[in-house]
């Protein structure tokens, strides 16, 4: 699975533990959830940080959805769910993990 890394342009915020955005494990780094994407920090400035590729998530039999006991992410058209580390997302009768 590749993963891009585009330059958000415009972005004032400050990122960290206390900022109000939902943190997300993400690889070698961590992601917080904004306005529909995430954002990483890179040196001075923030990316976007999205997945590339499908990948099912295998052996998930947890239905995800309100009151699962994970917290939710807005993430452009659908809803993520924050679980073991890393975003799940339906996807054609099955969860992909982003």
């Amino acid at each position: 699975m590749t993963t891009l890394h585009h330059e958000h342009p415009v972005h004032d915020h400050v990122h960290g533990p206390a900022c109000g955005h939902p943190e997300v494990p993400h690889g070698d780094h961590v992601d917080y959830a904004h306005d529909g994407h995430l954002h990483r920090l890179h040196t001075d400035h923030y990316d976007e940080c999205e997945p590339g590729g499908h990948v099912a998530h295998q052996g998930h039999d947890h239905q995800h959805g309100s009151g699962c006991g994970h917290d939710s992410v807005t993430h452009a058209d659908h809803v993520d769910y924050l679980h073991d580390g890393h975003r799940h997302a339906a996807h054609d009768g099955h969860w992909d993990d982003h």
